[in-house]
């Protein structure tokens, strides 16, 4: 189905931190928005040499940035591209993706990311966007980097207000800053600071209790009333590299199915199933967010493994 948007694109958009749903100007990776076609989009992105949390590790820019860089496409198309209002908001479907590990070599520059979308299977509630498929070719100046397909939809407030019921009032600001659970070790999930840490000890060999901090500054950029998708895929991220562990996983590529929210008030554990790596080098993994004994987020997780883990570079 072709784009419902009415008016051409006159060039280049810069891009806010509100048409990615954004609080802080920080977190915004995209830095430009340019229509090619009735239905295709050029957008570009900046990552930086040093995140607070994305951070360069080894080496290499954090392959989840490829992640919250796809993840930030879907507001500003939703917005820009066919005319979703400002106050709708886009609920993930799924969302797969890949990164070439050698394309994430860091320099001393930050690296510049162009991304050639184009979206398909639109559908709209009378002139509103209601859901669409995007899928983007990642290049890093003028070399492939990666790629990632996502299905989502878009909701009126009204909407989303029936959708959520009472837990629409169960805001991520108002979680209370003490009765966290004990991180696991931040080097065991390849982290260097236990705040960034987002499992606990679970109860079972490869089971975990996932662990919400709503005062991260990076997770929970602005309140929301449910636990975030990508604290999901990082916790799918963390999960494959503690059942790695002392290797390094090196993550290549995930295959991400949203069934449902998970919520602040009850438990939600993560359970990690080892699959069988087609090569040694490799290791795979069936990552479930189980919430009241249903599966609320499955990914299956690629990376490579690499040298053992060294100690952390400094906690606090």
């Amino acid at each position: 189905m072709s784009s419902f948007h009415t008016l051409p694109d006159t060039g280049p958009i810069a891009v806010s931190r509100h048409l990615v749903h954004k609080s802080a100007a920080s977190e915004v990776l995209l830095t430009g928005y340019e229509r090619r076609g009735a239905d295709s989009f050029s957008v570009t992105a900046q990552w930086p040499r040093a995140h607070c949390f994305y951070d360069v590790v080894a080496g290499r820019h954090d392959p989840l940035l490829v992640t919250e860089t796809a993840r930030q496409c879907i507001p500003l198309l939703s917005h820009l591209g066919y005319d979703a209002p400002a106050d709708h908001s886009q609920i993930w479907e799924n969302l797969t993706w890949s990164v070439e590990q050698e394309a994430l070599l860091a320099t001393s520059a930050p690296a510049e990311i162009r991304l050639d979308v184009r979206c398909q299977d639109v559908v709209r509630r009378g002139d509103r966007l209601a859901a669409m498929s995007m899928s983007a070719i990642l290049w890093r100046d003028g070399t492939f980097l990666g790629s990632a397909t996502t299905r989502f939809t878009s909701h009126s407030p009204s909407v989303i207000a029936r959708l959520r019921g009472s837990y629409r009032s169960a805001l991520s600001s108002a979680l209370p800053a003490a009765g966290l659970p004990a991180p696991l070790a931040a080097e065991r999930v390849g982290r260097d600071r236990p705040r960034d840490v987002v499992l606990s000890p679970g109860s079972a060999p490869r089971t975990f209790v996932l662990r919400v901090d709503g005062r991260h500054p990076v997770l929970f950029d602005h309140a929301t009333d449910h636990v975030p998708g990508m604290l999901l895929v990082e916790a799918a991220r963390q999960a494959t590299q503690a059942v790695a562990f002392p290797d390094t996983a090196l993550i290549t590529g995930m295959a991400i199915e949203f069934h449902r929210y998970v919520e602040f008030d009850r438990p939600c554990l993560i359970e990690a199933e080892v699959l069988l790596a087609q090569v040694p080098t490799h290791v795979s993994t069936r990552v479930t967010a189980v919430q009241d004994g249903e599966a609320a987020f499955t990914a299956l997780v690629t990376a490579q493994r690499g040298p053992a883990a060294g100690p952390p570079a400094h906690s606090y």
